[in-house]
């Protein structure tokens, strides 16, 4: 096995082009390779400079049955399975289906998971996760995870209301090494291998199947893992694949402006005019202070 360290502003490729990719990395980034052929490494300035590097590596033409590992910057090796079976990845949106026909559909609650007790965006989601729980009567969901989903879970149960949630199985912050919650009870929550298993709980939490259905999406302040739900969720309401026949409201926690320049960009482009016409609700909570 080589370990190569990639160069600052540079763009990996193989020679041979029948397996040719590209990799854009930062200084400090390594990447761990394994097994049989070998295969001739070149790095490209993106700056159009004339050096080139070369060095070689071992990249396995079969498919290897044992977990990758990644050395990540910070020196810890990251573990993960591969997809052996599209069953697998159906198995687990089939239990997620199966704990929300069991605790019910509900506000879901999408935000930071490393904004811990000491950020005032956490107080401010507390008091909403029971407030909305209180008000809804109704299942909160939760990634299950650390920081502000945290917070709305706590919320919740302190409202003395029902929560349920779909943890990741390596969760960033504190609760990395353990696929357990620390504290709910473990028929409340279900832990995904697979982000897509777990994107399809959160989502189907939320789709009303009927008028009686309490649901609505609720945003928090957080970083890419975030927006990349925020953003599924609102394109999925756009193109009217949920929300369409009973609309779902999404809220949008614009604490301290933290998403100003987001409902800016949103607004440039249009596109809170176009889910405003879809979802009329949306728009009257999109502004929390």
């Amino acid at each position: 096995m080589n370990q190569i360290m990639q160069k600052p502003h540079s763009l990996l490729h193989l020679d041979n082009p029948k397996v040719g990719f590209s990799v854009a990395a930062s200084l400090g980034s390594h990447i761990l390779l394994r097994n049989s052929h070998h295969r001739t490494v070149r790095f490209a300035p993106f700056n159009g400079g004339e050096r080139r590097q070369t060095l070689g590596f071992k990249f396995s033409e079969l498919k290897p049955h044992n977990p990758r590992r990644i050395l990540v910057c910070k020196g810890e090796f990251v573990e993960f399975e591969e997809r052996t079976s599209p069953n697998e990845v159906r198995k687990e949106i089939e239990q997620c289906y199966e704990l929300i026909n069991k605790l019910g559909r509900g506000v879901v609650y999408l935000g930071s998971s490393r904004m811990g007790p000491d950020h005032s965006h956490y107080l401010q989601a507390l008091e909403l996760g029971r407030e909305v729980a209180n008000l809804l009567d109704c299942t909160s969901w939760t990634g299950a995870g650390p920081g502000l989903m945290d917070a709305a879970t706590k919320g919740a149960l302190q409202a003395g209301k029902p929560v349920g949630g779909f943890k990741i199985g390596s969760e960033a912050g504190q609760w990395t090494a353990s696929s357990f919650h620390p504290y709910l009870p473990s028929e409340t929550y279900f832990t995904c291998r697979f982000f897509s298993a777990r994107k399809h709980g959160l989502v189907d939490a939320a789709v009303r199947s009927c008028n009686c259905d309490r649901t609505a999406v609720v945003a928090l302040p957080g970083g890419i893992g975030t927006l990349d739900e925020v953003f599924e969720i609102l394109a999925l309401i756009q193109l009217q694949r949920i929300g369409s026949e009973l609309p779902v409201p999404f809220l949008l926690m614009n604490y301290d402006s933290f998403y100003s320049k987001l409902l800016d960009f949103l607004s440039d482009s249009e596109s809170v005019t176009i889910i405003q016409k879809l979802c009329p609700i949306w728009l009257n909570f999109m502004i929390f202070l």
